[in-house]
């Protein structure tokens, strides 16, 4: 950023100039400046929008000088970042400096990941939470829909998933090793016209989104629903407690597969972004080894193993989805046993997954316990609220390189960037999870736009993530303090317990 001279006023003084491929981003525009000028006007900022050929799809330059906003980018989506640019640096004074910014982001995938299994989010929230992600540039939701605790998304073909499988007797509540567990029903779910609407809000801010339907394992509120896609058949309910179980699809069951494809259809149907997340993580054996199905699925296909089961289970749901134009991401999990042909790693155990994907000239992207659950703690101060474990605090976040230094530029090339995960357990409000993600998701969305940071560059971020923390509190947004440089005692921390 070149800054080129004196502040200029813009609220309420912006006509816009637009083609009508960009009308979203001209509106964009007149929203936060309230504007409704559409010529121009004595002492009025023209501010022109366009797209500009030749350059990376998602780069944009942009330049401000008196009376003349110019933003051009690759595509839409570069022009709407731009604005994004545009709007942080007004920053409420209701002038922008006269600057010139040519920008891009370091990676592709710029991901922010929510659970509504073990707590529900209405779709209000989820709009709240997009639009953080989209004013931070960061393009790739991953909504975790279905779980062991409750199943997510209407499905018509199999409507007991919702009137069954979204409601739970119980949830666990204090620490996790206490099985301490509340008497409450709980549940809820997202109808299809719902999904729409969000995918189309999402869209709107040039973000896609990622739904993950888990298989094998994780299944238990899908099979307190069916039982007989079970390897014992036996009725048991939605899951009250955190943690792995040993129930799961069974893997010698074809009626498994159908259940599954005529899911994945109505899936397909409402999301049209090119991945689809099946999960493939913590999948227990124990049930396959018992059952004869899964033993006899073992001989036939002639595997050797029950890992070597669970690959196939995943290649046949990837080679459906396949078929059908679209590709998998999964849990690292899914190189146990064998990787399916064309599905990109998600490495959340560590880095070693996403390293082992690259190495063998497989898409990854890294979410690593460390930094990347914001389910844990950020601070070790003693009034935090109750988190699952952990501790990622603001500066590890920032510090983080998503790329291993094991790799080779080729093979860093499939690193397709980050994500960060909010899984909830112990999140139950919307107040509590925008405590839990920001001002992390500030660390983030710098990495993964900029490309990694140093030690020295902390002090200066330190200062930006105050200023922007101080614009999101004056919003409503629940921010945590401890990074931020005091202000007062005024954030509403007690919100988040």
């Amino acid at each position: 950023m070149t800054i080129e001279g004196e502040p200029i006023p813009v609220a309420g003084n912006l006509y816009v100039v637009a083609t009508p491929a960009l009308e979203g981003e001209a509106d964009l525009i007149r929203t936060w400046w309230n504007t409704t000028k559409t010529d121009a006007k004595a002492g009025a900022v023209s501010a022109e929008l366009r797209i500009q050929q030749g350059v990376p799809a998602e780069s944009y330059a942009l330049r401000v000088s008196e009376g003349k906003i110019v933003v051009a980018g690759g595509s839409a989506a570069a022009v709407f970042y731009g604005i994004q640019t545009l709007i942080q640096a007004e920053n409420g004074s209701k002038t922008l400096p006269a600057m010139t910014v040519r920008d891009q982001p370091a990676f592709a995938y710029r991901g922010m990941h929510l659970d509504v299994c073990r707590h529900f989010f209405d779709v209000e929230f989820v709009k709240r939470y997009l639009d953080l992600m989209a004013e931070h540039k960061m393009n790739r939701f991953h909504w975790h829909l279905t779980e062991d605790q409750g199943w997510r998304i209407e499905i018509k073909r199999y409507p007991r998933l919702t009137e069954v499988g979204a409601w739970r007797n119980a949830s666990q509540v204090g620490p996790y090793g206490d099985q301490r567990f509340d008497s409450t029903r709980y549940g809820g779910f997202y109808t299809q016209d719902e999904v729409r609407e969000i995918v189309a809000y999402a869209a709107a801010r040039h973000i896609t989104v990622v739904p993950e339907i888990e298989l094998p394992g994780h299944a238990r509120a899908a099979l307190a629903a069916y039982p007989q896609l079970s390897c014992t058949g036996i009725e048991q309910p939605v899951a009250t407690g955190w943690g792995v179980f040993d129930d799961v699809y069974c893997a010698g069951n074809d009626s498994v597969f159908t259940f599954l494809e005529g899911v994945l259809d109505e899936v397909l149907a409402l999301f049209p972004g090119e991945y689809i997340h099946i999960g493939g993580d913590e999948c227990p054996k124990t049930r396959w080894h018992e059952c004869a199905k899964c033993q006899a699925r073992i001989a036939t296909e002639g595997l050797a193993d029950e890992h070597a089961l669970q690959s196939y289970f995943i290649r046949r749901i990837e080679g459906y989805l396949n078929v059908r134009g679209r590709q998998i991401i999964g849990w690292d999990e899914i190189l146990e046993g064998g990787l399916a042909p064309n599905a990109t790693v998600m490495s959340w155990r560590g880095e070693a997954g996403g390293i082992a994907a690259a190495k063998s000239g497989h898409d990854a992207i890294m979410t690593p316990g460390t930094p990347c659950y914001w389910d844990h703690y950020q601070s070790k101060d003693p009034g935090e609220p109750h988190a699952i474990g952990g501790f990622n605090p603001v500066e590890l976040v920032y510090l983080y390189n998503p790329v291993p230094a094991e790799l080779s530029a080729d093979e860093a090339k499939h690193i397709l960037g980050a994500q960060a995960n909010l899984w909830t357990e112990y999140v139950l409000t919307p107040a509590h999870a925008e405590y839990m993600i920001l001002p992390r998701q500030l660390a983030l969305a710098e990495v993964l736009w900029t490309g990694p940071r140093r030690s020295e560059d902390l002090p200066d971020f330190r200062i930006r993530a105050t200023q922007r923390s101080r614009a999101l509190k004056a919003r409503g947004f629940n921010v945590a303090p401890h990074f931020l440089i005091p202000e007062s005692k005024s954030f509403r921390r007690n919100e988040a317990k």
